[in-house]
């Protein structure tokens, strides 16, 4: 964002020493962080909210495009949506399967001792 080199923070440094002066030079770096963390805040609100204004435009506008094409799809094939679904078929012989078994009950688990590893 800002260049700045150890020569140009070295003379900001020494103008506020003498400007501010030692003691009061903490209170105001304090300050000067708060100030710049409140900034940072706001900027990052502002850049999410326009990010997200931004991707609801491009979803709305691929929404749109989906639609043309299936419009222009849908124009093309009339036929495909008009002809019925295939009848459904008993199942053969081959397609059936014998029930399964049920799950083993909870007694026939294996039982893991309670409490802490190591405490046997």
């Amino acid at each position: 964002m800002f260049d700045i080199g150890a020569t140009e923070l070295l003379v900001i440094v020494i103008v506020a020493v003498i400007v501010i002066g030692p003691k009061d030079l903490p209170l105001a770096l304090r300050t000067a962080g708060r100030w710049m963390g409140k900034i940072r805040r706001v900027s990052g609100h502002f850049r999410t909210g326009v990010e997200t204004m931004i991707r609801e435009a491009e979803m709305e506008e691929m929404e749109k495009k989906w639609r043309e094409q299936n419009a222009q799809i849908m124009a093309e094939h009339p036929a495909d949506a008009a002809e019925p679904a295939e009848p459904a078929t008993a199942p053969t012989a081959e397609s059936r399967t014998e029930p399964k078994a049920p799950p083993p009950e909870a007694d026939d688990q294996p039982k893991l001792p309670l409490g802490k590893p190591g405490s046997e």
